[in-house]
């Protein structure tokens, strides 16, 4: 929703494109704190979710978020772009809180070495969110509660009021759900607690670049088609082809969540692969305001990451670094290109994002042990990349333009293709799910 947001803000306030990066910056900005704040806890008081149970953490981050988008209420009421940002602050503390506890909670549920397919499999629904949120909120926001060619703060108040409530009930869901209880050991370990772990302190370097570079292009993606050289679109079509950056994540994580299962054979993965690629493009046809013809060129970058998923061989680092490594090209043919070329390299780009946060987190957290909850709230924390580097490329796009700052995620992809590539060639026994403090 941000997404959409940025550009209906930019106009409502007059903002630069760096002023309307603040949006990015104080909701990402968040998840730095909040993870801070939790991280201080854990390492002088003990670990606050071991304590208080996984369940009862996203219970917290579900409410803390439903505060956050009441929040939108006055700020719209006000037309105060200053209570937009506090409100979008607070929504990202109570996102950080479900990420903390969630993405943990996950990877406990079974054995490490196929933490990341089921990482991928429960993003790969959060990715769903993301693809409907374009299309639906936007047409909420820039439509249905919107009057015809007025600019309003106003059409965001009951579109955000729907979702505090749709938090709330899912809050009352989960509280009725028995879910299976973990409580880590508690053995004392001597030095700085998580940070002693070599594969959590790159991790925390590759989540802030994947979440920079991925929010950074995101942010940009409605302008960028609005641009004249590009396509030229209106905010109402471009949403739509920002839902194909978000559900090309999706077809991604669902596919991983196939390739990176090493329970599953070779011809059945690619088989099962297809089936899932196929169902899952059309259920983004169905959802987008497009028809089949205008998205087709999608199909061949569909083609493209599952050819890549098999050259992975369900290696999770072997797999981040190859994806990374197509993303710096597509990104360097989006900035040295133009029309629809440039449009396509960019949208695909959402593909080959998907399995990345997935494969960084559960790379990053492999082995901790009783440190598995710190060391996720410092992965969290990283997610401090949403909030810098899309402020960051908004002053560089305020200077030389949108494509050409396009760079600075360039540089973001290029470390997580190391980081990768150390991963799978010198930390193989983090793969299999067996890596030791300080190694």
């Amino acid at each position: 929703m941000n997404d959409v947001l940025i550009p209906h803000l930019k106009k409502l306030f007059q903002l630069s494109y760096f002023e309307s990066m603040l949006i990015q910056f104080c909701f990402f900005g968040a998840y730095f704190i909040g993870s801070l704040i939790y991280f201080m806890i854990s390492y002088y008081k003990g670990d606050p979710i071991n304590k208080i149970g996984y369940k009862k953490g996203i219970l917290l981050g579900l409410l803390v978020s439903a505060i956050g988008c009441a929040m939108f209420y006055p700020a719209a009421s006000l037309a105060a772009y200053g209570l937009f940002l506090s409100a979008l602050f607070i929504l990202g503390l109570g996102f950080t809180l479900l990420q903390i506890s969630a993405n943990a909670y996950v990877s406990l549920l079974g054995p490490e070495e196929t933490a990341s397919s089921r990482l991928n499999l429960t993003q790969a629904f959060n990715s769903l969110g993301t693809t409907i949120a374009p299309v639906l909120g936007g047409y909420l926001i820039l439509e249905f509660f919107s009057v015809k060619g007025v600019i309003s703060a106003e059409s965001t108040k009951i579109p955000y009021l729907i979702f505090a409530g749709l938090f709330i009930l899912l809050g009352v869901i989960i509280s009725f759900v028995k879910l299976p209880h973990f409580e880590s050991e508690e053995i004392e370990r001597k030095g700085l607690g998580a940070l002693q772990f070599t594969n959590l302190k790159l991790g925390v370097l590759g989540i802030f670049f994947y979440v920079g570079g991925e929010v950074a292009i995101g942010s940009f993606i409605i302008s960028f088609l609005g641009t004249h050289n590009i396509a030229g679109f209106t905010e109402a079509v471009a949403k739509n082809y920002l839902a194909l950056y978000w559900g090309g994540a999706m077809i991604g994580r669902f596919l991983g969540a196939i390739s990176l299962n090493k329970g599953v054979g070779a011809a059945k993965k690619l088989i099962f692969m297809i089936l899932a690629a196929a169902a899952v493009f059309v259920l983004i046809l169905s959802i987008v305001n497009l028809t089949f013809a205008q998205i087709s060129y999608f199909i061949g970058f569909i083609i493209l990451n599952i050819i890549a998923f098999m050259i992975g061989k369900s290696s999770p680092g072997r797999t981040l670094a190859l994806f990374a490594g197509i993303n710096v090209i597509l990104l360097l043919i989006t900035i040295f290109t133009g029309g629809h070329t440039a449009m396509w390299t960019i949208l695909a780009i959402g593909l080959f994002n998907s399995i990345m946060y997935s494969n960084i987190f559960t790379l990053g957290i492999a082995g901790l042990g009783k440190y598995t909850s710190q060391g996720s709230s410092l992965l969290v924390m990283a997610i401090l990349g949403g909030a810098i580097v899309p402020v960051i490329q908004g002053a560089v796009a305020d200077a030389i333009g949108i494509q050409k700052a396009l760079f600075l995620p360039v540089i973001c992809y290029l470390y997580i293709v190391y980081f990768g590539y150390y991963c799978w060639r010198h930390l193989g026994n983090i793969e299999a799910g067996a890596v030791k403090g300080g190694h």
